[in-house]
């Protein structure tokens, strides 16, 4: 089982950036889709995007397509969420997530999908 946390939150200004962090620990993620997911108060868990192995299949949710990016590094183990022009609606706890399954090679919008989550980083946009 693999453990993963993130990092990398805080608060930040509209129009400022971020990059989240998520490492994982106990066996390699290289063979699974990764996705971000973000939970605001009060509402339901929001798809933001994910990558597969490699990042030759990736998705971004509309409302952060173009402003933020997925990227991988396998040698560390690690994922990332770069986040630029962040706005006050981005306002929300951010989550990684590994997929259940290693064979799969699309990238899933579905929560239940994903089998491994992180604790979460807070992430708040001022306006």
């Amino acid at each position: 089982q693999v453990q993963l946390v993130e990092s990398g939150g805080g608060l930040v200004q509209a129009g400022g950036s971020l990059r989240l962090s998520c490492a994982a620990s106990g066996r390699t993620l290289s063979s699974y889709v990764m996705g971000w997911f973000r939970q605001a108060p009060g509402k339901e868990r929001e798809f933001v995007g994910g990558t597969s192995w490699n990042s030759i299949s990736t998705y971004y949710s509309e409302s952060v397509k173009g402003r933020f990016t997925i990227s991988r590094d396998t040698a560390k183990n690690m994922v990332y969420l770069q986040m630029n022009s962040l706005k006050p609606e981005d306002t929300a706890v951010y989550y990684c997530a590994e997929d259940s399954a290693p064979w799969r090679v699309a990238v899933s919008v579905t929560p239940s999908v994903f089998g491994s989550w992180g604790q979460g980083t807070q992430v708040t946009v001022s306006s």
